[in-house]
């Protein structure tokens, strides 16, 4: 595939998407491709073609939220180990913008801009998306093996076992 990011989907499928983090029951955990809220994650829909929640099955719609739920738990737990400042997860099923179902993990954190904070994470400036500063890039690979690891720690928890 020539560029990963034309199809994230299809691209995860054929272990050509760098972000993966695991592959869940109903869909791939990965990591965002900008980190300015370290930690930022995604649920990408194992479905190809698929835009919206309502275009699965029942079953498999609850099975997809259990793996983000899976997911924002790993993020919670990592997040607030790493820094001190962590407050929560925020998790989101927009799909205005990308065609395809996935739901976005954000941490948030204490240190965040003070009319940010309590806000959505939309209503920072639009740069912060393309901000070399930001990227995700070797610099995160500790956050992405810790990620990774607390997946894998969940998915053998049988708190987090589910059988749609």
């Amino acid at each position: 595939m020539s560029d990963w990011r034309s199809d994230r989907v299809a691209s995860a499928h054929a272990g050509e998407n760098p972000t993966v983090l695991a592959e869940l029951n109903d869909s791939f955990a990965v990591i965002g491709d900008v980190q300015w809220l370290p930690g930022y994650s995604l649920a990408l829909t194992k479905v190809p073609g698929v835009d919206r929640l309502s275009d699965l099955p029942r079953r498999q719609r609850i099975s997809y939220l259990a793996d983000v739920d899976l997911l924002a738990s790993a993020v919670e737990n990592v997040c607030r180990r790493r820094d001190d400042a962590f407050r929560r997860v925020n998790v989101e099923i927009l799909g205005n913008a990308d065609a395809f179902l996935h739901a976005r993990i954000w941490p948030r954190y204490g240190w965040e801009p003070a009319p940010l904070v309590k806000k959505p994470v939309w209503l920072y400036p639009s740069e912060q998306w393309s901000n070399p500063q930001y990227a995700l890039s070797g610099a995160h690979d500790g956050l992405r093996a810790d990620l990774a690891a607390e997946i894998a720690l969940y998915r053998n928890s049988m708190e987090f076992r589910f059988n749609a």
